[in-house]
């Protein structure tokens, strides 16, 4: 009778007999010895993937085994409450084996499956996140907008449909903090959108998609779609920018306390009512919120009564401000983009992001000064002078080579305007070097270093190389 398994505790994160089989199963690929015969490696894992430097999945596909000793670290890792370890190793021709497990900390926001953010400032959030919408005190419902008809086209197509009481809708409104705008109260009133309504009768759940257009929520399920309903990593957050342009219908803001969530489109884009409009829209408008974006969302109808009307606005054109890399606000220097940083210059110039260069390493004189610059990223070698950052008094994220750090640190330029950072490598190498760094780079602000945990076992003689 087999016993059953027991979960892995938190500490098994740090057991060798937790990494062993994922050791063996990487050593006994590499080919590669030092002159004593013994094997180097370094790595991560993740829960959504792992990476090895010293070649992942050395004999082509990963094996049965192999996966199986990946999911062995990942169990760990969920059991410590850890996104993602780095670790490095070095294995004996005996099989005596030294490993280095590098993390967590409290300071790092992990990636997938190779290290992550130094959080500088406890709590910070990109600028983005901060963004709240300009107000519109002139923006008003669109002419189209009109409850009594919604009412009269809704019964029409939903005559069995079992609408919400005054109650429910008072009880929403009182747990959202906001008035709910007539249209919405009108849409729930005919219908509230409880699955168990219809569950008896599947086609009538497909009438309220057909009829509304999309997956429409119960009331207990509205939300707001404000800037902390659309969470993002900082590395990636930090290159978002918050555009709307003069002429836009919806403004370009990570979220909004105005969006009011009411529906899916049954793809995971949300539909939202919102009551902050962009200089050109209307109050009650409808947008949609693609989840394949951080940032904007897309008008779909002038109301609720076009949208299930099936009326598109009129001249609807994409968001703009959901364009990455185009407009003054965010650049991209590299090969197949921007080819200088003076194209980049510009006083609206928020996120400068240079990339694989193989001219001269480039000279950031030309965006020193720049008032709203607040990101800059950095491919290793593509800066001829990274004490220049120095002069970025603005920046709140910053992500450069191990050379680069090295080099600002050394001249103590390292701007003290920072909220988090970044180390960029081509792949993963010498993670203790990568820990000495990033604990220094937190050391500046008193935060607290990633600690490193070395653990001694034997895996057993080695393959002949």
């Amino acid at each position: 009778m087999n016993e059953p398994i027991s979960a892995p505790s938190p500490q098994a994160l740090n057991s060798f007999e937790t990494w062993a089989p994922l050791l063996r199963a990487w050593a006994d690929g590499i080919e590669a010895r030092n002159e004593d015969g013994a094997v180097h490696m370094a790595g991560a894992v993740g829960r959504e993937g792992w990476r090895s430097s010293s070649g992942v999945r050395p004999r082509g596909r990963a094996s049965a085994a192999e996966r199986k000793a990946v999911e062995r670290v990942r169990d760990a890792l969920v059991a410590a409450g850890v996104e993602s370890v780095t670790f490095s190793a070095r294995v004996a021709p005996s099989g005596k084996t030294r490993l280095r497990v590098m993390g967590p900390s409290p300071a790092v926001e992990s990636g997938p499956v190779d290290g992550g953010t130094l959080l500088l400032v406890e709590g910070a959030l990109p600028e983005p996140w901060r963004r709240l919408p300009d107000p519109a005190p002139a923006a008003r419902p669109a002419r189209s907008a009109d409850p009594a008809a919604l009412e009269r086209r809704l019964r029409g197509q939903l005559p069995g449909a079992i609408g919400a009481d005054d109650e429910e809708i008072a009880a929403a409104e009182a747990r959202l903090g906001l008035t709910l705008p007539d249209e919405l109260k009108t849409l729930y009133r005919v219908v509230r959108g409880r699955w168990e309504d219809w569950e008896q009768d599947p086609r009538a759940g497909d009438a309220v998609y057909g009829t509304v257009g999309c997956e429409l929520f119960p009331l207990d399920h509205l939300y707001v779609a404000d800037a902390a309903s659309r969470p993002a990593p900082w590395r990636f957050a930090a290159c978002e920018a918050a555009v709307t342009p003069p002429d836009a219908a919806v403004q370009g803001l990570v979220g909004s306390p105005g969006w009011i969530v009411f529906g899916d489109n049954g793809g995971g884009d949300r539909l939202a009512v919102d009551l902050t409009p962009g200089p050109a829209g209307h109050t009650g408008q409808v947008v949609l919120m693609s989840h394949e974006s951080f940032t904007g969302a897309e008008l779909i109808a002038d109301s609720l009564t076009d949208l299930v009307r099936g009326i598109e606005p009129r001249g609807r054109q994409r968001d703009r401000s959901r364009d990455r890399g185009e407009g003054p606000a965010v650049a991209h220097v590299n090969a197949a983009h921007l080819r200088s940083v003076e194209a980049a210059a510009h006083p609206d110039l928020e996120v400068l992001c240079i990339g694989v260069w193989d001219d001269p390493p480039v000279d950031l004189t030309p965006v020193l000064g720049l008032p709203r610059l607040r990101t800059l990223t950095a491919y290793p070698g593509t800066l001829a002078d990274p004490r220049q950052i120095g002069r970025l008094t603005g920046l709140e994220y910053l992500e450069i080579g191990p050379g680069e750090w090295r080099t600002l640190l050394d001249a103590r330029a390292v701007p003290r305007s920072l909220a988090a950072a970044g180390i960029t490598t081509h792949g993963l190498r010498d993670h203790g070097r990568l820990v000495d760094l990033s604990n220094e780079i937190l050391a500046l602000w008193g935060r607290p270093p990633i600690v490193r945990t070395v653990v001694d076992g034997d895996l057993g003689p080695l393959p002949p190389a």
